[in-house]
C-alpha cells in the first residue's frame, strides 16, 4: 500500500464513521510519515493527528486498526 492510498482509506473511514469533509479529515490527519524498515520492521508509518480532541481520537483509534492491517507502506 502506498502513502496516499493509507490516507485514502483513512479519510474514507472517518467519512463513514464521523461525516465531514475530505478536506477536512485531511488536514486534522497530517502528513503520513514513513521510517525504515530496517529500523520499524513492525510498522513503518506513523501520522501525528492535529484536529480537535474528538477527531484526534477517532483518528487514533482508528490507526490501531489499520496498523494491524496494512503495517508496511511504501512511497507514493
Amino acid at each position: 500500500m502506498t502513502v496516499s492510498q493509507i490516507l485514502d482509506l483513512l479519510i474514507a473511514a472517518l467519512i463513514r464513521k464521523a461525516g465531514g469533509s475530505r478536506r477536512r479529515w485531511r488536514q486534522a490527519i497530517g502528513p503520513v510519515r514513513l521510517y525504515d524498515p530496517a529500523t520499524h520492521p513492525h510498522c513503518n508509518w506513523s501520522v501525528a493527528p492535529v484536529g480537535n480532541a474528538q477527531e484526534n481520537a477517532l483518528i487514533e483509534r482508528l490507526l490501531d486498526d489499520v496498523r494491524l492491517d496494512h503495517p508496511l507502506v511504501v512511497k507514493g
